[in-house]
């Protein structure tokens, strides 16, 4: 089916390697609803790209929400912490991209580095007019048919077809981004004055967590009482703001045990954990195994196929 001139079908998807390899996609074309909304933020290796086909929704980045309504396109480098919230009603149609690509080599490095520029900007999310929306969908589209029509895996030939369509995808994001007045995105969340403090406090949160974070010490550098600040925290992001903490190392630590080969001891010191068995009682309990157990899974994650489903 067409929606706004863009191909999409429940359920399709295109999966080219995993995530052990250099070069990485996953295309993913489904739905979601009020009801599988995360209880919290995550964080992953791979670069996200999610476009919008439902009325509006909104995206959390860095403990900042974002309103975002049909066409706009989230951009999400690795190691940014972030969740779609989806609104009750029918399920959201949504179009999820993951992918990676060789980042280091001296061929591509620079040319890597610039056109995925828009995913690193402080708010990484695109609404474009309509002739320029279709520049983007029309290269998308011709990777949904070209998925289509061939195997699940493919050829090398398949698999670079792909890539070097989505890479031109990719520039033409990057133009768009750079043309004066094209991105027409503005945030139309509304805040109280409290709600934007907490907002405020959660994104310093998100950039300071290896620091020794406290309800006083938060409450005294944002001139707010700790009674005040504690009640608050809770009602805006339904997390106590000690949880809301420790949710948010523990993501970071898990990132880490994923994407390094870093001591877990030197992890927790990098999340903020001055006691390695208060790290391991964290961890144990928000991910339900140990950190050595958890690298391990993912180490044993990463050589296998992803799963569609």
């Amino acid at each position: 089916m067409l929606i706004n001139n863009l191909l999409y079908n429940d359920k399709h998807y295109t999966i080219i390697n995993d995530i052990e390899h250099e070069t990485y996609y996953y295309f993913d074309y489904d739905v979601r609803s009020e009801e599988v909304n995360m209880a919290f933020q995550h964080l992953h290796i791979f670069y996200e790209l999610l476009i919008l086909l439902a009325p509006a929704a909104s995206h959390l980045i860095d403990g900042i929400p974002y309103a975002i309504r049909e066409g706009d396109i989230v951009c999400l480098a690795p190691s940014v912490m972030h969740k779609s919230i989806y609104y009750k009603g029918d399920p959201s149609k949504r179009i999820v991209i993951d992918f990676m690509f060789p980042l280091n080599r001296p061929d591509t490095q620079a040319a890597y580095r610039e056109i995925l520029q828009p995913f690193h900007e402080k708010v990484p999310i695109y609404r474009f007019d309509f002739e320029d929306r279709n520049r983007l969908y029309d290269l998308l589209n011709d990777i949904f048919r070209f998925s289509d029509s061939h195997s699940y895996y493919g050829t090398p030939a398949d698999e670079f077809y792909i890539h070097t369509k989505f890479q031109e995808f990719l520039y033409t994001l990057y133009d768009l981004s750079k043309t004066p007045g094209a991105n027409r995105y503005e945030n139309d969340e509304t805040y109280t004055s409290i709600e934007q403090k907490i907002y405020e406090i959660s994104a310093y949160i998100h950039s300071h967590y290896s620091e020794d974070l406290t309800l006083n010490s938060l409450s005294e550098q944002f001139y707010i009482s700790p009674s005040y600040l504690s009640r608050e925290f809770k009602a805006t992001t339904h997390f106590n703001l000690t949880a809301y903490i420790q949710e948010t190392r523990i993501k970071n630590a898990q990132y880490l045990l994923s994407s390094s080969d870093e001591k877990i001891a030197d992890v927790a010191e990098r999340c903020g954990f001055t006691s390695f068995s208060q790290f391991n009682r964290t961890f144990n309990r928000i991910s339900g195994m140990s950190p050595r157990a958890y690298r391990q899974a993912q180490l044993h994650l990463s050589r296998i196929s992803s799963d569609p489903e």
